[in-house]
């Protein structure tokens, strides 16, 4: 099993943005959580990883295949949900997923019917597969793109941004089955949510403004921010005094009130220490 070795990727866009700003990262089999706010470049690195983008300069190696110099054969072991997976108006499932295994190169028909049997039990969606996918729910139609990205038994798996805009009872669903595919593939999954991360991945990198602000373990960065957080619960009228007094690395409502956490020493006596969260290192990490 080859690892993916991601080495100084950079890419600017033509309004100067740079999307990518020399991005190097070892992933290994299992679960890779990429964590950033929206705009971090995310879908950029995802995109280039996949092939769809070149990068102005570094280099993508995947055992002893090039993806940049040789996309095509890399394509044969990827399976890629993209952000937005757009839907064939009025087909089928069963239908939708027999044309993409054609595409995918899966010519003998017999063979083919078997495969998408096959994938639609596997993300439970068998009894639903002469319904029109036009018709599904958010999770439904993020399932049938699961199954779309399982032809082929891809080597390594992409998934962007997959579990924004799904309920709770869905992104439940979903965490099962995409762990269930994590045992001897490479899983890249992009969000902004860090309970994704938190659910599902091994190891994992946060990206902020094009760069990597942290690559480790979930439970290296938690240990890195032992003793250091601090809770307390302030008036409204309040926050802006402590932003400008403390490190405040987040806050939120609690009962219509902000509770924030604080990083470093203990600012007072009112402030209580908290176990650290992966979401205090997310946002410590895009404070940099």
């Amino acid at each position: 099993m080859g690892k993916l070795q991601l080495k100084n990727l950079t890419k600017t866009y033509a309004n100067n943005v740079k999307a990518m700003d020399d991005i190097t990262i070892d992933i290994s089999s299992g679960m890779f959580g990429l964590l950033g706010p929206n705009g971090a470049g995310k879908s950029s690195l995802m995109r280039t990883i996949a092939t769809l983008q070149e990068p102005d300069s570094g280099s993508i190696t995947f055992g002893d295949l090039d993806p940049l110099k040789n996309p095509k054969e890399f394509r044969k072991i990827l399976g890629y949900l993209p952000q937005e997976f757009g839907v064939y108006p009025r087909i089928s499932a069963e239908q939708l997923l027999d044309h993409l295994a054609t595409l995918k190169g899966v010519s003998n028909k017999g063979e083919r019917k078997d495969l998408v049997h096959y994938l639609l039990q596997k993300v439970n969606l068998f009894d639903k597969r002469n319904k029109s996918v036009k018709g599904f729910s958010g999770g439904m139609k993020q399932r049938v793109g699961i199954a779309q990205a399982l032809i082929g038994n891809p080597k390594v798996l992409i998934v962007d941004e997959p579990t924004a805009g799904l309920d709770p009872g869905e992104r439940n669903r979903f965490y099962d089955l995409i762990s269930d595919v994590g045992e001897d593939v490479i899983v890249i999954l992009s969000t902004h949510i860090v309970d994704d991360v938190r659910e599902l991945c091994t190891s994992m990198a946060v990206l902020n403004y094009g760069s990597i602000v942290f690559n480790g373990t979930p439970d290296e960065g938690i240990h890195e921010l032992e003793g250091r957080v601090f809770e307390k619960k302030i008036e409204r009228s309040e926050l802006e005094k402590y932003t400008q007094n403390y490190n405040v690395i987040s806050n939120r409502l609690i009962g219509g009130k902000p509770v924030i956490h604080v990083l470093g020493e203990k600012p007072d006596e009112d402030f209580s220490a908290i176990a650290p969260s992966l979401e205090d290192v997310f946002f410590s990490k895009l404070q940099g």
